[in-house]
């Protein structure tokens, strides 16, 4: 499965951002879909993670109640939502997909990875 990240750019501190995850040449709509994120100069960190129906999310303490994960089996396409930015949140962000149809924090879990989305909030 190859995925492909989209969405990231430039935003000010308490702007919104809406991240996409599409997977190209086979569904994924039976796979759990992870988020995760790398900062310059930091370790990969887990942001969020989707069941493969939609009905189970989880999210980082850092983000909580600030993202939101959700998918359109229709599209093929996984989505976070991202408001109240602030510059802790600038990183390249990842989606991964799951070899399990319920996701975890975990990062070998998740077998296909995309290539990344730059976000940059300003201050």
């Amino acid at each position: 499965v190859q995925l492909q990240a989209s969405g990231g750019g430039l935003v000010q501190t308490g702007g919104s951002l809406k991240l996409s995850c599409s997977a190209a040449r086979r569904s994924f709509s039976n796979n759990a879909v992870g988020w995760f994120r790398q900062a310059p100069e930091k370790e990969r960190e887990f942001v969020a993670q989707i069941s493969w129906n939609g009905a189970v999310t989880s999210y980082a303490d850092s983000v909580k109640g600030r993202f939101t994960s959700s998918r359109d089996h229709a599209k093929n396409t996984v989505y976070l939502q991202m408001n109240s930015l602030n510059p802790t949140d600038t990183a390249v962000y990842y989606c991964a997909s799951s070899r399990t149809s319920y996701g975890s924090n975990y990062s070998r879990q998740y077998d296909y990875w995309g290539q990344g989305t730059l976000v940059t909030v300003s201050s």
